[in-house]
């Protein structure tokens, strides 16, 4: 089977939940193809019948008839297309909500090679793509072909000479259909790339719009983009081209069937061989003929863009990037004992070590500190406990239990994180700490604002928790975001804590606002805080120098600069910087 044909049989198997309704879709399109035919004929029969006796009551009960049958078939086309696009609707829900799903059980590993505007053209511009296939491709080109079939079938019975005589110019058309199919495949894949990298570029740049005025890139950028933008227009001439020949072609050779109908028929009427009727209704199934044709590459187009967003979509579904989580041991209660055990820890697969033979151990309920110059394996070691990256040698455990026995998200829920970047989404600020969960009270949500000393600052604020913090947070300051951050570990209540980097980009001011919120959120329970700033975790009751993937030095403040060793020199170091 050909990659094309199994893609195809993959998304046709996604209809399978609303089996019932597409069968009646088909159904229903068939019984229209099926009713082609008549119109015409009973048009024949005015004309040569009713006209020709001058029967007037005869002539108005064919055009009743005809009505009638206008009529049930603009109520079953009505029904078709809602059927259709219901379906198409539905796959389209299931297939982005499957793949969503499916992407946000990946590593992380994974996020820091992917574009976000190639998971974006995933996820919206190629599941609409499927989505077509049962809205305007596959039942709809079944229908084309039927109705081609019940035409043809029609005119050799009516007059098989006159009818060979017309569809002379068919081959010439079916020829020109394959080239055209073969183009247009190839003009589509190059069009669907173009949006992929065009929707890449946009999200990245957008995203760091900052960094491109700050160091003053726009005009460089604009010409990449006008780059990007030129290939994209070049792709879409492409498809257009095609189509821009080849309906032209369907045109012409449609007026020559009409010509050589008219030049025969009109003929066969003076001889008396055939009545106006029947040329009359020839006309009307020539015409009829060609319009699914023409229809027809339009259907293939939908199919074979469905198929190229397919074979992507399916691809992403079938990677496997997803952590282990067949945990089975619930912690319940957790005192906060962590351990790490000869952690050996690479991004590249076993290549250039971020951490070598790494063991430390954290008693439950203390503060603990890590230190080191930058790339030194600090963030690593908390993003390995929370399990977002998988070690390759050694254990880490809590309370005695490896991590990778338990569940995922009993792990996660254990474990709470604020990050030097905080993530906040175009939301309220009430959503942005409760992350939707219906279970958060406002109660709550304003005793963690009183906790971490936000509370302030939110009631200087007509909407106060229905405040709208716009895209990553726009309406607010570094020092407010981070300090949402806090209101939004306090409210999950973890077990374990961990402070990466929390004051690296604020000011003095707003350091010391977070100080006292860590001092609060940090109360009774194990802490980890990733330092940059050693004025944070001077009261640690233990401090790690981290250097190269490993623990260089360990203790207190005071008995580690009394060691005069790697943490003085990075304490003079960051004092000189803040000088």
């Amino acid at each position: 089977m050909s990659s094309g044909k199994k893609t195809l049989k993959l998304i046709i198997s996604q209809v399978k939940p609303y089996k019932r309704r597409f069968i009646i879709t088909g159904f229903l399109i068939i019984f229209l193809s099926s009713l082609v035919w008549i119109r015409p004929a009973l048009l024949r029969r005015a004309i040569d019948v009713e006209i020709a006796n001058g029967d007037y009551y005869g002539l108005l009960f064919v055009f009743a008839v005809i009505f009638f049958f206008l009529l049930l078939e603009s109520i079953l086309r009505y029904r078709t297309t809602y059927l259709a696009n219901w379906v198409a609707q539905s796959v389209s829900l299931d297939l982005r909500s499957k793949l969503f799903k499916h992407i946000v059980g990946f590593r992380l590993r994974f996020f820091d090679k992917t574009p976000v505007g190639k998971l974006v053209t995933r996820l919206v511009s190629d599941i609409d793509g499927i989505a077509n296939v049962f809205s305007n491709g596959l039942l709809n080109a079944i229908g084309d072909i039927l109705t081609l079939g019940v035409v043809l079938a029609t005119m050799f019975i009516i007059d098989a000479k006159l009818t060979l005589i017309v569809i002379i110019p068919i081959p010439i058309l079916l020829f020109a259909s394959r080239i055209f199919q073969k183009y247009i495949k190839k003009a589509f894949f190059d069009v669907r790339n173009q949006v992929s990298k065009m929707n890449e570029f946009v999200q990245e740049h957008v995203t760091g719009m900052h960094i491109v005025q700050a160091f003053g890139r726009e005009r460089v950028e604009s010409e990449k983009f006008a780059l990007i933008n030129e290939l994209h227009k070049k792709a879409n001439i492409d498809s257009i081209m095609a189509f821009s020949i080849f309906f032209p072609v369907v045109e012409m050779l449609s007026a020559t069937s009409v010509a050589l109908l008219l030049w025969l028929g009109i003929g066969g009427v003076v001889e008396g061989d055939l009545t106006l009727g029947v040329v009359l209704q020839f006309i009307l199934y020539v015409f009829m003929l060609y319009r699914p044709i023409r229809q027809l590459a339009d259907r293939f187009n939908v199919l074979q863009m469905g198929v190229v967003n397919a074979d992507r979509v399916f691809k992403l579904l079938q990677t496997d990037e997803s952590i282990s989580d067949e945990g089975a041991v619930r912690l319940g209660k957790i005192d906060g004992l962590i351990e790490f055990e000869n952690v050996w820890f690479s991004y590249d697969d076993e290549e250039n070590w971020v951490l070598k033979d790494l063991s430390f151990k954290i008693e439950p309920g203390s503060t603990v500190g890590f230190v080191g110059s930058t790339g030194a394996g600090k963030s690593t070691i908390i993003n390995l406990l929370s399990r977002f990256y998988e070690f390759q040698k050694g254990s880490i455990k809590i309370d005695g239990v490896d991590i990778r026995e338990i569940p995922l998200d009993d792990l996660r829920k254990s474990v709470g994180v604020v990050h030097q970047e905080v993530f906040l989404m175009s939301d309220t600020l009430r959503a942005n700490v409760t992350l939707h969960d219906e279970g958060v009270s406002d109660d709550e949500v304003w005793a963690a604002a009183e906790a971490v000393g936000a509370a302030d600052f939110i009631k200087k604020y007509e909407e106060k928790l229905d405040l709208q913090v716009r895209e990553r947070g726009a309406m607010l300051s570094v020092g407010q975001r981070q300090l949402i951050a806090f209101m939004r570990a306090y409210v999950a209540s973890p077990s374990i804590l961990i402070l990466d980097e929390a004051t690296s980009s604020i000011d003095s001011e707003s350091e010391k606002m977070i100080q006292e919120a860590t001092k609060r959120i940090t109360e009774g329970r194990t802490s980890l805080i990733v330092a940059h700033r050693l004025s944070t975790i001077k009261k640690a009751d233990r401090i790690f120098v981290i250097e190269n993937g490993c623990v260089v030095e360990e203790g207190t403040h005071d008995e580690l600069v009394d060691l005069g060793g790697v943490y003085t020199e990075l304490t003079t170091a960051r004092s000189s910087d803040n000088q």
